[in-house]
């Protein structure tokens, strides 16, 4: 499954496009009054202006599995990386096969750089923003996990990702290349203590039948 476009929303239009334009160092695609767009890798993120109150929401982003040191020693120099424990800044999901670190963006967005180590994507370019291949994760927030879930599968024929055992509130849809989190609300986004709040996303992907799906949630 591949996440081709990926629509949020924010309350901070002008400073979303400072963040990503100089701290990941991506430029702008796309822009009017009332949205901005990036290209990152393989996929179209945009914001658009909104009205709600602090929208926030948990993206991670695929780099190539040979440079997780090298993308954390060029972030670390732009922006404020996020502990996972008092001993290191790197999450090891041994399940997974993946290794991750996370930051915010300015609208404290929980984002992650992570390394799929079962995929074929080693770089020999220096990192750089340029080098992050997708947006491979996007977190959805629901009242009833195991009710979204059955939805999307069957609407959608999604699978649950099989390297994670589908859980009351944390699931996973999607494969190697491309995965929706469905948790509950209030859960903690891993690693942080920010709430998991529902907020309006509209995500455009392919579940490898060639058609593009459209998922939007408000």
């Amino acid at each position: 499954m591949e996440i081709r476009e990926l629509q949020l929303i924010t309350n901070q239009l002008e400073e979303t496009e400072t963040f990503y334009n100089q701290i990941l160092n991506i430029p702008t695609q796309d822009k009017n009054e009332n949205e901005r767009s990036f290209l990152i890798g393989k996929t179209k993120l945009s914001f658009v202006l909104g009205s709600e109150d602090h929208p926030v929401y948990h993206l991670a982003f695929d780099i190539p599995k040979n440079q997780l040191m090298e993308a954390y020693q060029w972030l670390k120099q732009r922006t404020s990386i996020i502990p996972v424990t008092p001993e290191t800044d790197f999450s090891n999901f041994e399940l997974w096969n993946s290794k991750s670190f996370y930051f915010h963006d300015n609208n404290e967005n929980l984002l992650e750089l992570i390394c799929r180590y079962d995929l074929d994507n080693e770089a020999t370019k220096p990192f750089d923003g340029a080098a992050i291949l997708s947006v491979s994760e996007i977190g959805l927030v629901s009242e009833d996990v195991p009710f979204l879930a059955e939805t999307l599968m069957s609407k959608y024929s999604l699978d649950i990702y099989e390297k994670q055992p589908a859980q009351d509130n944390f699931t996973v849809l999607g494969d190697e290349q491309g995965l929706l989190i469905l948790v509950n609300e209030d859960r903690n986004w891993y690693p942080t203590e920010q709430k998991a709040k529902p907020f309006p996303l509209k995500v455009i992907l392919n579940n490898g039948t060639g058609e593009d799906l459209e998922l939007s949630f408000s």
